[in-house]
Parts: structure tokens; sequence; C-alpha cells
């Protein structure tokens, strides 16, 4: 198949550049703790020998920084960095990584009394200043409040596309285009919409593609492979990412997904577009990562996919949360959500909190719910 690119400009990130034509990167993310910098660096180095371009670290507070000098110093990786909400923490980083990511919904919580546009100036001179790229990562869980407000229809992708538009325009004001955006959601169809849409406003911008909390293999190399065949066959995609829920010993498995995606529609083996969620059960896991606080979280999503099988043929959204980051805004839009910490399972009904359970009490919980939104479907 003949894929005419988006004639995006390129950008320089370590060793790789993505844009203006050049091969799609591959892109994946440690799921070690980043204070663990023997893990971590074989991590790092596991995903580098898969074949991954950019392997990105998340660091949310000065121990995890302090240690990322020595994961740079034991590897040859493209490293970028997750910036938290300290985005203060980016002058600590951007000495030893390639590019820095931020999320314009997380600039809101530190230093409040400061407008976004001083922190993105702040984040450009820090990265101009140790010759690093930058990505705005918007995410459908977390979107810049004052968007959400500012959204009064029913288009789902308006806040994040609108955010990471003002974004663009304004790093384009202050001189600074060495950046690319993603726009990321669970649900492959909203990431199709909001990417072209995107894409069609500002073509000239990379895009780095990926269906947020994909879930579990084989579910979510399927779902990402809709999105990407949507958007990779018209031109549109620079990078990309399949993030899905597997062990640590595992994740290379993200970097041959994303390889063997990327052949399939070079090859022209791209499948038509399935309609998740609508005629069956339907289930969300974020990808495993430095954030989870609990490595039960990975059984869990295991245990919940085997648990809820008799529910199959039920158009119901389960979601499943590795973390306090972004599981909390991210199981909203789900019939039934978990969100997990140290000790305790958070779960709710869409947006309503029902409680928080031990590892172990949460199956049955959940089972309860879902059999109760069962026989309401069935009721009505």
């Amino acid at each position: 198949m003949e894929i005419v690119r988006n004639p995006t400009r390129p950008v320089q990130i370590g060793s790789v550049t993505i844009g203006q034509g050049h091969p799609i990167a591959i892109q994946s993310m440690t799921a070690t703790k980043t204070t663990d910098i023997d893990a971590t660096v074989a991590q790092v180095n596991a995903l580098h020998q898969a074949g991954a371009d950019v392997v990105r670290i998340a660091v949310d507070n000065k121990r995890e920084a302090a240690a990322l000098g020595e994961i740079r110093r034991q590897t040859l990786a493209n490293l970028s960095v997750d910036l938290q909400e300290n985005y203060r923490l980016a002058e600590l980083v951007a000495p030893h990584v390639d590019k820095i990511r931020y999320n314009p919904g997380h600039l809101y919580h530190h230093e409040r009394e400061k407008s976004w546009q001083e922190k993105v100036r702040y984040l450009v001179d820090v990265a101009s200043q140790h010759d690093c790229a930058m990505r705005v990562g918007v995410n459908c869980g977390s979107v810049d409040p004052a968007k959400i407000d500012d959204d009064g229809g029913d288009d789902p992708v308006a806040p994040m596309l609108a955010s990471a538009l003002d974004h663009c325009e304004f790093l384009d004001s202050i001189g600074f285009t060495r950046y690319c955006v993603s726009l990321k959601d669970s649900d492959p169809q909203q990431v199709i919409d909001v990417n072209r849409r995107f894409a069609a406003e500002r073509p000239e911008i990379p895009l780095h593609l990926g269906v947020t909390e994909a879930g579990l293999p084989p579910d979510g190399v399927i779902k990402t492979r809709i999105a990407f065949e949507q958007l990779i066959s018209r031109g549109i995609g620079d990078t990309i990412r399949v993030s899905l829920t597997v062990s640590n010993p595992r994740k290379p498995e993200e970097i041959a997904a994303g390889a063997q995606i990327l052949s399939d529609i070079a090859a022209g083996r791209v499948r038509s577009v399935v309609d998740f969620g609508r005629d069956s059960l339907n289930i969300i896991s974020c990808p495993s990562c430095s954030r989870v606080e609990n490595e039960a979280f990975i059984d869990l999503a295991e245990d919940v996919k085997a648990m809820t099988e008799y529910a199959k043929e039920h158009a119901i959204t389960i979601a499943v949360m590795g973390c306090r980051v972004n599981g909390p805004g991210e199981t909203d839009d789900a019939d039934l959500g978990l969100w997990c910490g140290p000790t305790h399972v958070n779960l709710k009904r869409g947006s309503e909190s029902l409680g928080a359970y031990p590892y172990d009490q949460i199956l049955d919980r959940l089972k309860a719910e879902l059999d109760a939104l069962i026989s309401a479907g069935a009721a009505s």
C-alpha cells in the first residue's frame, strides 16, 4: 500500500528524527520504579534492543530525577521523560534526556497562581538550553480544566483538541517548533476522530499515536491496530506506542506489536474497523508503567478479564487503572471503573465513587455491580 504521509516538519529526538517523511518511530515506557536504577536500566536496554526508537521514563519527584542521571550513563537509548504534576522537575531531568513530555492538564497542579503560558515558557527555556525536543501530551482523563468548562456541546473530543491547538499556537508564537503532539483516548474511535481533526488543522505538526489504556493482549493490540490502521493509512502519524497491560519482562512485546502493525499497514494488510464498546463487553486497562503503586494491578486486570467472561455479550465497559495520576479521571466514562492504590482498589460506577476495597475483596464487589447492571439492562 502506498501511503502519502502528512507533510510534517522534522523533530529530532536524540539520534532519531520524526516527521518530514522519516520512518515512523516506535516508543515504549518503562514500568519499573525509576529509583530502582538497575531494574530501570535493564528495562530501558531491553526495550532499546527490541527496537524502541525512544524510551520514556516517568519522573514524579526529586529522588526519581536524581536516579535519571545514572540511568542515562548506562544506556544508549534515546530517552524521554514523562513529567507528572510537578513541571518544575524539568530543570533536573533535562540534562539527561532527549525529549520532555508534559500534559497540559497537569500544569494546574502546582503554582496555580501562574498561567499555563508562563509554565510552558519555562519548559521551553529548559528544553532549549539542554537540546531537548518536547511532546504536548493530551489525555482524555486529564484534560485542561478550562477546556472542559468551555465545552458546552456533545463533542467528547473537543476539549482535547482545543487544548492541543492552544498549546501549539503558543509554542509557535514564542519560536519553539521542536515538538510533537499526542491526543490519546481509550476508545479507538475517539483517537481516530481527534487525530484526524487535529491533522486537518495542523498538518505540519508531527503526531505521536496511541490508544491509552488499550489493555491486555490480544485485545489491546487489536484496539490499537484499529486506530493506527485508520490514521496511518491516511498519512497521519509519525511515532507510535502500543500501550499494553503486561508484566515487566514482557514490556518488549509493545515494540514487537508496533512493528507488526506498521509492517501490516505498509503491506496493505488493513482490517475493517470494529465498533468497540457497543455490542459487547469492553475491558479497558492501562499500560503497566512506573506510576503503578502495586504490581498486583497486573494480576487484577487478568482476573477481571477472566471473571467477566460470562458477560461478554453485554455492552458494558469496565476500566481497570493502575494509579492515582490518571485513574480517577479516566474511569469516569466507564460503566464500572477500578483504580488501584497501594493497598486498596477504588470502585466507581461512572463518575460515582462506590468505595475502596482490599485487593482480595474487589472482584466479588465488582461482580455484584456488574450483575446489577446486567439486570437493569434486561429490565429496561
